[in-house]
């Protein structure tokens, strides 16, 4: 390389330098990455596809999460409220999703820092580089990245350094059928099926009150939702519940005995115990493939085994968990694992069928690294499929980036984490954020 290209090269890095950081998602590993920015002075601008921040934890803010306080406020962050006078709720105490947002979220993005680089309304349909698809290469490091975002008076684009794409995976249900796909004749019955953990016993009461519910998942968001109808059922006798599982048994709930996440621990038992009296019906081994609709409700045609079957219900709740919406980045280069669809170095170290989530690994920018320099999935998006994820985990990514993104190399590799002590854990509860939801 010759001196002009060298001069040419620093001419560009420099330009690149003066661009904001892109982060996609006004959750809690979103905000995470605007207060670790705030304290290293670098630009950035947050682009939220809600009204509000935090939007989808809104949705389930009835939830109470299985992680206390202490473990689900970003350290960052909490360093720049408490200069406000700000100062956390009882750190052992467990916090709704709503609290968490009232209580925490909404102080955070309305610090100044950090509310003045908000953009609510404004959806990230795709991220690109400035004037170049996947296959180009040259200069493409030293290239912006380019984010198509659409509002309500239009679509628009707008330029970034780096991209940290925090928006969770909330919006992108798993699908019924055990194949992947959507299960046949899905489109005739979208409106008696619904998403994860509805709000049962509030603003949804007059849904499920009565009614036959069905609800497939075998992870803690399902139990969650299967022991809030078990109340309801007891307040209106005519209700009734069944839960649908295409395993022999829902290991992930019922086998949490070690786990130092108590609330999360005592799911289990009280839902075998209701298991045991008969208020929740289980129905084993069931694959689904089709769905039909009947005069009062929805009927599900599965396989158990070799052999057809039926199940009839009012109504079904999704809550087999949560993919990332890779559509978004189609023109960006990523390196992500065949099975998990997590960044293939990251991947071994949160597979389900190894880790639970207190045995994850620490890990960062390194980890997190694509063949794009500059981009990088964090929170819930970055874990793919696995239901493994912790807040702190992503609190402790965000640092580590936005480390790596300032130039300070020591201290983006430097990474640490002390996680609480879990039994086999599975929430498949992600906010569009980047919150783990019950998992916390």
């Amino acid at each position: 390389m010759t001196l002009i290209d060298l001069t040419a090269q620093s001419l560009q890095d420099r330009r690149l330098a003066t661009l904001p950081v892109a982060i996609i998602g006004a959750g809690p590993v979103g905000l995470a990455a605007a207060a670790n920015l705030v304290e290293r002075g670098l630009d950035f601008v947050v682009y939220e596809a809600g009204d509000e921040v935090a939007a989808s934890i809104r949705t389930w803010g009835h939830t109470r999460l299985f992680s206390p306080w202490k473990h689900v406020v970003d350290p960052a962050s909490r360093r720049l409220l408490e200069a406000t006078g700000w100062r956390m709720t009882a750190p052992d105490s467990l916090p709704s999703g709503a609290e968490l947002v009232e209580r925490y979220l909404e102080p955070l993005a309305a610090l100044e820092p950090i509310a003045s680089r908000i953009r609510t309304g404004v959806r990230v349909e795709a991220v690109t580089r400035r004037g170049m698809d996947r296959t180009r290469t040259a200069n493409r490091a030293a290239t912006p990245f380019l984010l198509r975002v659409r509002t309500a008076d239009g679509v628009d684009e707008f330029t970034a350094r780096a991209v940290i794409d925090a928006s969770g995976t909330y919006d992108q249900p798993n699908s019924l059928a055990s194949s992947g796909l959507d299960p046949l004749g899905l489109a005739e019955v979208a409106d008696r099926v619904t998403h994860a953990l509805p709000d049962v016993l509030g603003r949804e009461r007059a849904r499920f009150a009565g009614r036959h519910t069905t609800v497939v998942g075998a992870g803690h968001s399902a139990a969650n939702t299967l022991l809030a109808l078990a109340e309801l059922a007891e307040e209106e006798p005519t209700t009734r519940v069944t839960w649908l599982i295409r395993t022999a048994s829902a290991v992930r709930v019922t086998t949490s005995e070690d786990d130092e996440l108590v609330a999360r621990a005592t799911i289990g038992r009280r839902v075998d115990r209701l298991v045991a009296s008969g208020r929740i019906e289980v129905v084993d081994r069931f694959e689904t493939v089709r769905l039909g609709r009947t005069d009062a409700g929805v009927r599900l045609h599965g396989l158990r085994g070799d052999d057809l079957v039926e199940h009839e219900t009012d109504l079904v709740v999704n809550a087999t968990g949560f993919r990332p919406d890779l559509d978004m980045v189609r023109e960006i280069r990523l390196d992500l694992d065949e099975v998990v669809q997590a960044p293939r170095r990251l991947a071994p170290l949160i597979d389900p069928n190894v880790h639970t989530c207190g045995t994850v690994e620490p890990h960062g920018f390194a980890e997190l690294e694509h063949p794009e320099p500059g981009f990088f999935l964090a929170g819930m998006k970055s874990y793919g499929r696995a239901p493994t994820f912790l807040l702190a985990t992503g609190y402790e990514q965000v640092r580590s980036i936005t480390a790596w993104i300032a130039g300070d190399q020591a201290a983006a590799r430097n990474v640490e984490l002390v996680l609480p002590a879990t039994g086999v854990c599975s929430t498949s509860l992600p906010a569009a954020a980047g919150s783990s939801g019950c998992c916390g």
